[in-house]
């Protein structure tokens, strides 16, 4: 009888100290109503626990059951701007277009070419310059030899690889 007492005191004292260890957190109680919404909301989207060991939510196991919260990346006002920009482009698919072409590539002559850059003046003398240094200069009729294929002992090693390179640039720019 004893050993009950004692042992009942002690967890009528282990509870007492317990206690006050719950009520020091500032945490505002949640009330009835708000506990619901978000029992509610969590259903809603999947963020609860399956009741399988797989300890995954019913929105990871399921993704199809379940909406993905939507983005909202641009304003009505943004995309109507980028639709008649590409109207007056031409760059839209053509309607009952069977190849999938945009109407600027079915009608050029109705829209305005795309223009390029070229290089300025500075730029294409630097570029004979490093070609004239490098032998990278096409000569004969034919176009297809250069300086340096034809003497090659007049450039260095360095050029060649240098010419190499820019040959392979040039040719993965055309290819894009």
């Amino acid at each position: 009888m004893n050993r009950s007492y004692a042992s009942l005191s002690a967890i009528a004292l282990a509870a007492l100290l317990a206690t006050p260890a719950f009520a020091d957190t500032d945490a505002p109680a949640k009330t009835r109503a708000q506990v619901r919404a978000e029992l509610a909301e969590a259903i809603r989207t999947g963020d609860i626990l399956s009741n399988d060991d797989s300890n995954l939510k019913l929105n990871e196991q399921r993704p199809d059951l379940y909406a993905h919260p939507a983005v909202a990346s641009k304003s009505r006002a943004q995309v109507l701007a980028e639709l008649a920009q590409a109207v007056r482009s031409g760059d839209i698919v053509a309607a009952g277009s069977e190849d999938g072409l945009k109407l600027n590539e079915q009608r050029p002559d109705l829209y305005p070419q795309v223009a390029t850059t070229g290089k300025s003046r500075a730029e294409v003398r630097a570029e004979l310059a490093e070609a004239v240094r490098s032998g990278d200069i096409v000569v004969g009729s034919e176009g297809n030899v250069t300086l340096n294929q034809l003497f090659p002992g007049f450039y260095t090693q360095k050029a060649a690889v240098r010419m190499q390179a820019a040959q392979a640039e040039s040719t993965r720019a055309t290819r894009m």
